[in-house]
């Protein structure tokens, strides 16, 4: 199947999107997949098409790597360490909205790249997360530090899993660099109502400090998406 997407919803940045196959890809399925999604959306001049596969990263080094997806069992998570000072509560309020926007931009100050990895979820998203009980402030030592949260997934699964799929995951600067990004994925395992979901959650390729720290909680790369240039 094949769908016109928009990275960002941003209509100058047009890209097919494909889901097609029921084997593994290969390098082999490329220029006829290609060659297809011109001929459907080429009117639209789209800048690549999006691919998904359980190969690991850099296993087609024709594609330009794009998010990896990374989960694991809740009940797997809920049970490794944390640091004592390092607590999360439920968000009340957006009234730490800006510090996590500082926080955000922060990271893409010392990484040029980041705005296109990652970007800080909508006021609206995240208030949607806070009335349904799944997003949470970070708290070092009684002080707010970030957000982290999840959304569930209500159609069938990310994956084809019963899922949370994270959401936000931010440390403001001062606490970033402690080795508390691990901590996060079992603190909100921890959080999250249901034990029998999955927790899953996209980290860009190019993103290895955060891959990094998402291997270390426990959750396991299951694959990711690819892009191939017209």
């Amino acid at each position: 199947m094949l769908s016109i997407r928009f990275e960002g919803l941003n209509r100058d940045r047009p890209f097919v999107d494909a889901s097609v196959l029921s084997r593994p890809l290969t390098a082999l399925d490329f220029p006829a997949l290609l060659q297809a999604a011109y001929e459907v959306y080429g009117a639209f001049q789209p800048l690549y098409l999006r691919l998904w596969s359980a190969a690991s990263a850099g296993a087609f080094p024709q594609a330009r790597p794009d998010k990896r997806f990374l989960a694991a069992p809740i009940t797997d998570l809920r049970g490794r360490s944390v640091p004592p000072e390092l607590s999360l509560s439920p968000t009340r309020d957006l009234s730490r909205y800006e510090q996590a926007q500082a926080a955000y931009d922060a990271v893409d100050a010392r990484h040029p790249a980041h705005p296109q990895q990652a970007a800080l979820q909508s006021r609206e998203d995240l208030q949607e997360s806070i009335e349904a009980g799944t997003l949470f402030d970070v708290q070092v030592s009684s002080e707010w530090a970030g957000y982290v949260g999840a959304t569930q997934d209500c159609e069938g699964g990310a994956l084809g899993l019963p899922a949370y799929v994270v959401q936000e995951l931010i440390m403001s600067a001062p606490f970033r660099g402690r080795g508390y990004g691990a901590a996060l994925s079992t603190l909100l395992a921890r959080a999250l109502p249901d034990e029998q979901h999955i927790l899953v959650g996209t980290i860009h390729a190019e993103n290895r400090g955060a891959i990094a720290a998402a291997l270390r909680s426990g959750r396991v790369d299951v694959g990711g998406w690819l892009q191939l240039v017209f």
